[in-house]
């Protein structure tokens, strides 16, 4: 039974993290050399998949090959152990040269994974935004915040540290508020002049230190069109690793009063009923809503399915 009943694209991950054996160098050395382990395999945070233009899975590389292609600890990451018990490690690759030209060629194809999300089984797309997540902070991170030496890698690759000072980093997690502001009927949308014409979505924003979410929810509503919540409900939540935030999916009261798009983050924000909206998700129009794959599009089809909260 899943822990939600909306699992958006992105969540899902089927791995057992076993994050405490993390910690164990030896077990993790074993796992790389044992039977029924397999390696994904990342270049430039694209995914190598196997399959074409309708659907696709991640590819599997053997784990000599990725130690070989590694060269170290400092591009592999433990994942997981998979539901047979095999563990599975990423390899984070760089560089201009496809290695699917290369050292890879006939493993797969390196695509984007946001144009892979649609194509990918769930349990897949969970996977490879865990590791493109992680990878991402080791690139961001591989000098100390604190004293600015280079860190090394501990923990499976789920921890660096600094030598020279011993502080230690852990991936990060940016959460973000994105709520669909409802009343009388009606849901509010808004749009950013960087986005597809006609595209209009729900309100977001990211959390600030010391506010909790309903305060954030709030807050970005009366920044972006000038509207008072009056109660907020949660939906679900959504892992986005772009490169590594959590969408908080909330569906927002708003009390009567005119809504204004604040020319900084939207250009126009726009009312729209029930009806309309089931039209659009159906058939579209004048306004194009967001992709199936973003937690926005959920937020809106519940709603506009009448459903009460989960």
């Amino acid at each position: 039974m899943p822990l939600s009943a909306h699992l958006n694209t992105f969540a899902g991950n089927p791995l057992d993290r076993v994050s405490d054996r993390r910690r164990e160098p030896e077990w993790l050395a074993d796992q790389l050399e044992a039977t029924g382990t397999t390696v994904l395999a990342f270049w430039n945070g694209s995914a190598l998949v196997q399959g074409g233009e309708s659907e696709a899975h991640l590819a599997r590389i053997e784990p000599g090959l990725a130690v070989e292609l590694a060269g170290g600890d400092e591009r592999l990451l433990f994942m997981g152990l998979d539901a047979k018990g095999g563990a599975v490690f990423a390899l984070d690759l760089e560089g201009g040269a496809d290695p699917a030209h290369g050292l890879l060629q006939g493993r797969g194809r390196f695509a984007n994974l946001r144009d892979l999300a649609p194509l990918l089984p769930a349990g897949d797309c969970g996977m490879a935004a865990s590791a493109k997540a992680v990878f991402e902070w080791r690139r961001r991170h591989r000098f100390c915040s604190a004293c600015g030496q280079p860190t090394r890698v501990a923990e499976g690759g789920w921890k660096r540290l600094c030598p020279a000072c011993k502080v230690e980093h852990f991936p990060r997690t940016d959460p973000v508020v994105i709520m669909l502001p409802v009343r009388d009927g009606q849901c509010l949308l808004g749009r950013q002049p960087s986005w597809p014409p006609g595209r209009f979505s729900a309100l977001a924003g990211f959390m600030e230190p010391g506010e909790a979410i309903e305060e954030a929810c709030a807050r970005e509503i009366g920044e972006e069109s000038g509207l008072k919540t009056v109660a907020v409900r949660y939906h679900s939540s959504q892992p986005w690793p772009f490169p590594s935030n959590l969408m908080i999916g909330l569906i927002a009261e708003v009390a009567p009063g005119e809504a204004r798009a604040d020319q900084t983050e939207l250009e126009a924000v726009r009312w729209l009923a029930r009806e309309e909206v089931v039209r659009l998700l159906a058939d579209g129009g004048d306004i194009t809503l967001p992709p199936s794959m973003a937690i926005a599009r959920q937020l809106i089809a519940f709603w506009a399915a009448g459903e009460p909260p989960g």
